[in-house]
């Protein structure tokens, strides 16, 4: 018997219908966690993730997601590692999907400038308004509704939105 496997393309092509469960809006490719395919001579497709933080509560439900995407394209042996090591960082993160986080009102993660670098763990101070592209924003909490975000609110439209904080 002759198996037909899949070129690896075709396999991205399916995990970028995979989304992530706290940013439905964003595919898994979109938040660049996925950091390689591999397909076996038998057919066993190996995808490797990263967490966006250590103990990322999402991953195991990433995980069962791209387990359920991969089987329902006929893939019964799907082996999803974990690698922690490089840590992610936003940059692996798609231009479209921080598109994507601000037209869905969260401020992307962006390049801290020399001297925020100089201060640990400190913030940009000018992070962009998603609503209304102030930079006059000011952080309310540096705790968001997950690990990975930080909650400010706009000094012009006084929105409140959460920033993606950058890794």
């Amino acid at each position: 018997m002759d198996l037909q496997l899949p070129q690896v393309s075709a396999v991205y092509s399916w995990l970028a219908q995979v989304k992530d469960p706290e940013l439905p809006v964003l595919s898994i490719l979109d938040l660049g966690i996925v950091r390689g395919v591999n397909i076996t001579e038998n057919g066993e497709l190996q995808v490797t993730i990263t967490p966006t933080y250590s103990g990322c509560p999402a991953m195991d439900v990433i995980a069962m997601n791209i387990r359920m995407a991969l089987a329902g394209r006929g893939f019964s042996k799907v082996d999803v590692q974990l690698q922690l090591r490089p840590a992610w960082t936003t940059d692996w993160m798609s231009e479209e999907g921080k598109k994507k986080l601000k037209t869905y009102g969260i401020a992307p993660p962006q390049r801290l400038s020399a001297s925020a670098a100089l201060g640990l763990f400190e913030e940009d101070e000018s992070i962009v308004c998603p609503r209304c592209n102030a930079t006059d924003t000011r952080l309310v909490s540096r705790h968001g509704a997950t690990a990975c975000k930080a909650m400010y609110q706009c000094n012009v439209c006084h929105e409140p939105f959460e920033h993606f904080k950058c890794h």
